[in-house]
């Protein structure tokens, strides 16, 4: 079996910490045991960060919807560039033509 050496072991378990710092959450403050965030859409919420070993509050907001605008904020549009004036293609029977209806390959 292949043994991975202590320091590749470190390097790589440091490396997944730092990626997940700074990854927030959002924790109702209700009574009771934290369930899912669509219990209790109302409740206030508090804003916590991860910093590599706890969770450490940052601030607190008012309501669900409060809190996926801070937690998820929308993504930019990419904007699509602009469609190039293709040439209409032509009457023709080339390999690249687009075919013609029926009633017109009759006359």
């Amino acid at each position: 079996m292949h043994e991975e050496s202590l320091e590749d072991w470190a390097r790589r378990r440091e490396e997944r910490r730092n990626a997940s710092k700074g990854k927030l959450r959002a924790v109702p403050l209700t009574e009771g045991p934290h369930r899912g965030q669509h219990v209790d859409p109302n409740a206030p919420r508090v804003i916590q960060e991860w910093t590599g070993t706890e969770w450490e509050t940052i601030g607190t907001v008012a309501d669900l919807a409060a809190a996926k605008a801070l937690l998820y904020p929308p993504q930019p549009v990419e904007e699509k560039p602009a469609e190039w004036d293709r040439p209409s293609l032509g009457k023709g029977r080339g390999r690249h033509r687009k075919p013609t209806p029926a009633e017109q390959q009759d006359q």
